[in-house]
């Protein structure tokens, strides 16, 4: 398993978990397909409906105030967001998910490599919809 299949997990849990994540942070906008209804068909076809940001931000606001780590600023530092989901947030681990992730500069933990990281996992999973691409298992 992946680092990114890792973050997935921890904010989404299994792929029944996602449903219910979904429908917990407000579903999807009006006109789309939320997690929880295209649970089914997500399962079968390992993709989801995309998330907002919002949605997301959402869901990992609620594991902050549940673990009693809200001082955490996860919405801005990779390092806060591994720590707050209970993951290795070593330079080591955030070399292994800037690989994996495509990160194509210097592997050195650098802000601007932090930077990046931060901003390529909170899209991908805004894209995800809860369920981990294949390319990233």
């Amino acid at each position: 398993m992946g680092i990114f299949s890792r973050i997935a997990s921890a904010i989404f849990g299994s792929p029944a978990k996602a449903d219910e994540a979904a429908s917990a942070a407000g579903g999807a906008t009006a006109g789309s397909t939320t997690v929880a209804q295209a649970g089914g068909a997500a399962a079968g076809a390992a993709a989801a409906a995309p998330m907002t940001r919002e949605q997301v931000e959402a869901l990992i606001a609620k594991i902050a105030e549940s673990s009693g780590h809200s001082n955490y600023n996860w919405k801005q530092s990779i390092v806060d967001l591994m720590k707050l989901l209970n993951l290795d947030s070593s330079l080591g681990a955030r070399k292994e998910l800037a690989q994996e992730l495509g990160y194509k500069g210097a592997l050195d933990g650098s802000a601007e490599m932090n930077v990046w990281l931060h901003k390529q996992v909170m899209e991908k999973l805004m894209a995800s919809g809860g369920v981990v691409p294949d390319s990233l298992k």
